[in-house]
């Protein structure tokens, strides 16, 4: 079994998508899940935002690197999960590719539908696949069960803004990856890349 690829995607690439690749990267290091990112309206070719690179400093993760990239229909195709920054990003990129409405999450809506699951749910479930189209296939079945939120589901877009508001989307982002990383981290032993 294949252990999957991540797309991450925001609007420019240079603020959220980075932080959460980044700190995704730097959390399942060990699991050889695949991970990317890119924009809707991405600045190509830029570097992330500064604010954003010592933000990942700080949690450890390497800014090093990185180059933001247009969103493209073959990576939405190619991923078992786009974790998009907002609602919108989730839109387009099931424009782009339609099949990814399947796969397509915003980070906190995947938080709130693996708030309470573990891995063994996920082991347990037996959905076909790489292991990160089995935990969206487990996030995806708890829909009727988890009330979507209404309000509070973008992360706050801190491009011009000053590091407080950085700073606010890095916690948003972290108290999502809190409930996200333990599921996609454990991934069976006997899983190959």
């Amino acid at each position: 079994m294949r252990v999957g690829a991540i797309l991450v995607v925001c609007t420019g690439n240079v603020c959220r998508s980075p932080y959460i690749e980044r700190r995704l990267r730097d959390a399942l290091n060990v699991t050889g899940i695949t991970l990317s990112s890119a924009g809707i309206a991405a600045l190509e070719g830029h570097d992330m935002e500064p604010e954003v690179a010592g933000l990942l400093r700080q949690h450890g993760a390497s800014a090093e690197g990185f180059s933001a990239r247009m969103l493209t229909a073959d990576m939405v195709a190619d991923a078992d999960l786009v974790l998009a920054a907002a609602r919108e990003h989730r839109g387009a990129a099931a424009r782009l590719h339609p099949a990814a409405l399947r796969k397509a999450l915003t980070l906190r809506d995947l938080a709130d539908l693996l708030q309470g699951v573990s891995p063994q749910d996920v082991a347990d479930a037996g959905a076909p696949g790489s292991w990160v189209s089995q935990v969206v296939a487990v996030a995806s079945s708890r829909r009727p069960i988890v009330v979507a939120r209404q309000e509070g589901v973008d992360l706050v877009d801190p491009i011009g803004q000053p590091s407080r508001v950085f700073r606010r989307m890095a916690d948003e982002a972290e108290d999502a990856l809190r409930v996200i990383v333990p599921v996609l981290s454990a991934v069976p032993a006997q899983t190959g890349g």
